[in-house]
């Protein structure tokens, strides 16, 4: 008799290394035996659905990738993805666009997997003032914009620490996701010229502020990130809110300013 193996197991060792896993560590997370671990990673047994989404789950396997290794085991994918203008996403749109207004005078900006801007409110516009054409898209990638020389990076007086903690941010985004999208990514931004200065962080402050100089005054900013909870489509589970807030009082009044028509 002869054997049929099938693509979905490859896919799971995949993510299982990706995830520094034994067989033995996920097959006693999943409660099932390293055999039957073994046998499917092998090609030897073709998982049922619920298996299936069970390993995905244990592995926290993106829904993108999810859907992706249903269908290669020859099920039908279970989560949805619609663009964010949708009706579907109606509901969604509506509270996106709520939080954005409300930070105002403060910037806000949505994003999407590979850091490219989808929304943002009238506060971040002043900051792109300057930037060329050609890094403002579409799509513009916030992270391309903040490194590139021509772009932000001048404006940034601490660059070294922003510039760090943006690139493990993206590390660690490229280890959940396995996007080959933010690899090139990443591969492009480490080709800009680093700061020659050292990326220490700073131990007289609680957070990591950005700070970013303007005309007048030197702004102070720290940030959040907000992410929608137990979302069922792709395009929901992979946008992100970033919200910037003043970390001294100069910073908020210039921002509260600058805000006035």
């Amino acid at each position: 008799m002869s054997t049929i193996h099938h693509p979905v197991g490859a896919l799971l060792r995949q993510w299982r290394q990706r995830r520094r896993l034994s067989q033995l560590d996920l097959a006693c997370e999943a409660d099932i035996s390293t055999r039957h671990l073994s046998f499917v990673e092998t090609g030897r047994a073709l998982p049922s659905r619920e298996m299936l989404l069970h390993l995905a789950e244990q592995l926290e396997i993106p829904l993108r990738e999810r859907n992706r290794l249903l269908s290669a085991a020859g099920y039908a994918p279970l989560y949805s993805q619609h663009a964010l203008d949708d009706p579907a996403l109606a509901a969604a749109r509506g509270a996106i666009e709520q939080l954005l207004k409300a930070h105002e005078p403060y910037p806000a900006l949505t994003i999407d997997r590979q850091w490219n801007l989808l929304a943002a409110n009238a506060s971040v516009a002043p900051f792109l003032v300057g930037v060329p054409a050609e890094l403002l898209g579409p799509p513009l990638n916030v992270l391309r914009v903040s490194l590139h020389p021509d772009g932000l990076a001048p404006r940034i007086v601490n660059l070294a620490q922003w510039r760090a903690y943006l690139l493990m941010r993206l590390q660690h985004d490229i280890e959940i996701s396995g996007d080959p999208q933010l690899m090139e990514l990443q591969e492009e931004l480490l080709s800009y010229p680093a700061p020659t200065e050292q990326a220490e962080p700073t131990p007289a402050s609680v957070l990591m502020p950005l700070q970013f100089r303007t005309e007048h005054v030197v702004l102070s900013l720290i940030s959040t990130t907000t992410v929608f909870g137990t979302p069922n489509d792709v395009t929901l589970a992979e946008l992100a809110l970033e919200t910037f807030f003043p970390a001294d009082e100069a910073s908020a009044e210039y921002l509260r300013q600058l805000a006035q028509p």
